[in-house]
């Protein structure tokens, strides 16, 4: 009997570490976003910082395991092999929960999830044992369940939201309106107030909240520091705020950068302070009741696991070892990458590419807070609005947008990110609340946002849509992982020998599949050839640029076409499935450079305005190339996703043939444009009558088949439609050769002239 138990042990301590690698993968945006978004300091200087406060962190969060043990279930009520079968269920359930939105690229909160799936498991096991006596009933559920404890722990969380957004608003905007958004050229006195505000506010909640249950600090010493708050606090204030000074005046330090820093610093501690329960408490637990039991001599069903009610000192080698799993997992998971940049996107100053697509319930709070500010408008006297305004003008608006490593926002905003995220979960670490340290990041992120007026008309409908999705999210995970950990824990109960093995099974396949997934799509993209915005102020290096352009498409739309004739020759629904994912990434991508007109135009010389008209034709003709290869791949689909009749071994050869021609064109095409053979588009260009009546015979031909023998009607609308589609591509490809030919002619001939001279 102890060997099962002895394996699920081995069980919980392997889920462990692969539970650090996924949450830490999710819990990266909490402390990484307003550092990598401001881009204060170098990828690996952030590293470096948050690596240590991870560290230090971990060593200092053992008060936070009772969660695991006490807070969500009166562990007297179940015995030992209840017990392991919960954590069991909540160790299984997850990893796959936090695995399956690291792939989805969105934040999620461990904390959340841990503590649902401890609700959902302890739950169906209260329940279990409910139904097997007939003296008990569901109302007695309430025996087995710390509600109290579980009602304080889910009001916080839900509490924590609302005031991380109200908290980090306000905070934000009274920081704009005495900084602005010039505040590099504030008087020196300015950034070392916000600086002496920002520093002693990290560090009294790092070192007296955060860490005072810390090994490594000396209690006197804490103990001396609450004793004289007050005193603290202020002697904080001048020393960093004259330290500030000093540094700006007569150093030249930029001050916002120490902020970050240390911000950094302090948030990642907080989050290893708070959140390692969520990775590790489970086992822990696990492991304090095998101990437990082995040394009562009981049976594992008639041993009581009230000892688990006790306080119990977690041992520093084991938060050390978390420590460094924690760390490892930052500087080596390309996922926590993918999550932080949804949260960076959602808070951008500028115009980014929106992830997420407006529902009419963003629209709705749109145009209700659109009313609401016009009615405080209303009661505001003009000579305070203008002033307002003037204090949140922007700044390089548009040289910001078009720099390649621009940053998303400003420091000032980093820094109030930072100050606002660590101190509320500091005060929660302390309190030993499991506060969602994603929510809290998060929505601070996104109430500077909104203060900040990031969120503009151009942008507001998407951004509060992506706010939507990620907040709805948090209540999916909740959900899921209460009925998610109570399946499991029911399944275990039936055979826990058994059940354990083939749930663990089952989850490695799924991890390993994920896994090989998102390492495939990582490739993919490095591997992809992807369109380029133009930053050129001149119409020759339009011309260069948009070349590249130009030869990426045509080789994208030349594997499009031929996959589509092949697959549709095959009745292959998967390559025509992603055919369609081809096409509509490429219309994404060059949606996104029409998206990107606005700057293009605001950036040209003044000599070189009539590059705007060049770049947009052909634009327009890209975007009539794409639609074409999409309506071929949709028909294609469509046609063999409803079983219809398949082409006759007649229309399948001519299509082929027609490929064959198409695709050396494009080939020739391709080749002009990635060597810059501008010379070679006049050649390609002589072969478009040949090849446009090439098509037009293939149309006739299916005239003259339809009148005779042709007797399928969906047969004969999908060959027209490939072929008049077809001929619109080829048409539209022509028309791209001959603005580029045209356009790069009209620059280089005046110059070949006067070499021949």
């Amino acid at each position: 009997m102890e060997n099962i138990y002895i394996f699920m042990l081995i069980a919980l301590g392997l889920l462990a570490i692969s539970d650090l690698i996924v949450g830490v993968s999710n819990d990266a945006v909490n402390f990484l976003n307003s550092a990598i978004g401001s881009k204060a300091v170098s990828f690996k200087t952030i590293l470096i910082v948050a690596s240590i406060g991870v560290a230090v962190g971990a060593l200092s969060s053992s008060g936070m395991m009772e969660v695991a043990r006490k807070g969500i279930f009166n562990p007297e009520r179940f015995m030992f092999d209840e017990i392991m079968v919960i954590f069991m269920a909540v160790m299984i359930t997850d990893i796959l929960l936090l695995d399956f939105f690291n792939t989805l690229g969105l934040p999620t909160s461990t904390t959340v999830s841990i503590v649902f799936e401890l609700l959902g498991a302890s739950v169906a096991m209260a329940l279990i044992k409910i139904f097997s006596h007939d003296t008990h009933t569901v109302f007695d559920l309430y025996k087995y369940i710390n509600n109290e404890k579980a009602i304080e722990i889910i009001f916080g969380i839900v509490l924590s939201v609302v005031i991380a957004f109200s908290v980090g608003a306000v905070i934000q905007f009274i920081s704009r309106l005495l900084l602005t958004f010039n505040y590099n050229k504030k008087p020196s006195i300015y950034g070392s107030i916000f600086s002496g505000i920002a520093l002693t506010s990290i560090a009294y909640f790092i070192i007296i909240k955060g860490l005072k249950s810390a090994t490594f600090i000396p209690q006197d010493f804490v103990q001396s520091i609450t004793s004289n708050t007050s005193l603290f606090l202020g002697g904080n204030f001048l020393l960093w705020t004259l330290l500030s000074f000093v540094l700006i005046r007569f150093f030249k330090i930029n001050i916002y950068k120490i902020v970050i820093v240390a911000g950094t610093f302090a948030l990642a501690v907080a989050f290893a302070g708070n959140d390692l329960v969520n990775f590790i408490g489970v086992p822990i637990a696990g492991y304090d009741s095998f101990q437990q039991w082995s040394a009562s001599g009981m049976l594992p069903s008639e041993f009581s696991m009230e000892g688990l009610a006790a306080q119990i000192q977690t041992k520093p080698v084991l938060l050390f070892i978390a420590g460094l799993v924690m760390v490892g997992t930052l500087w080596f998971s390309s996922r926590a990458q993918v999550v932080v940049q949804t949260s960076v996107d959602l808070s951008s100053q500028e115009d980014t590419k929106e992830r997420f697509q407006p529902n009419w319930l963003s629209r709705a709070l749109v145009r209700a807070s659109i009313g609401i500010a016009q009615g405080i408008n209303n009661v505001t006297p003009n000579a305070w609005q203008t002033k307002i305004d003037k204090r949140f003008e922007k700044i390089n608006l548009i040289s910001l947008s078009k720099a390649k490593d621009a940053p998303a926002f400003d420091m000032v905003r980093a820094s109030v990110n930072l100050m606002v995220a660590s101190i509320l979960i500091s005060i929660a670490t302390s309190m030993k609340l499991p506060l969602s340290t994603t929510y809290v990041t998060f929505m601070v992120a996104m109430g500077t946002s909104l203060a900040d007026r990031a969120w503009g008309s151009e942008s507001a409908v998407y951004r509060v849509a992506g706010v939507l999705n990620v907040v709805g999210g948090w209540f999916v995970t909740a959900i899921i992982a209460f009925l998610a950990a109570a399946t499991i824990a029911f399944l275990i109960n039936i055979n826990p020998p058994v059940m354990v093995g083939i749930l663990l099974v089952v989850a490695i396949v799924l991890l390993i599949r994920n896994y090989l997934a998102h390492t495939k799509k990582s490739k993919e993209l490095v591997a992809e050839d992807r369109l380029v915005k133009s930053e050129s102020r001149s119409v020759q290096g339009v011309i260069h640029e948009s070349a590249g352009n130009i030869a990426n498409v045509v080789k994208r739309s030349n594997k499009i076409f031929t996959n589509s004739i092949n697959a549709l020759a095959k009745q292959d629904l998967n390559t025509l499935k992603k055919s369609r994912k081809q096409v509509s990434k490429l219309i994404s991508e060059i949606d996104d450079l029409r998206d990107h007109i606005f700057y293009f135009i605001k950036n040209l010389d003044e000599s070189s305005v009539t590059a705007s008209n060049f770049y947009i034709n052909v634009l327009r003709l890209l975007q009539d190339m794409t639609q074409s290869l999409d309506f071929i791949s949709k028909a294609s689909h469509k046609h063999i996703n409803n079983n219809h009749k398949k082409l006759k071994f007649s229309q399948i050869k001519e299509l082929k043939e027609l490929d064959e021609v198409i695709e050396k064109l494009l080939q020739e095409t391709q080749s002009a444009f990635q060597d810059r053979s501008f010379e070679q588009i006049k050649h390609v260009l002589a072969k478009k009558q040949m090849i446009l009546d090439l098509v037009t015979q293939k149309i006739q031909k299916q005239v003259e088949r339809t009148r005779q023998e042709e007797s399928s009607p969906k047969n004969t609308t999908l060959y027209f439609s490939i072929l008049l589609e077809t001929k619109d591509f080829l048409n539209a490809t022509m028309s791209l050769l001959e603005e580029y030919y045209v356009s790069h002619d009209a620059k280089i001939e005046p110059a070949t002239i006067n070499e021949e001279e």
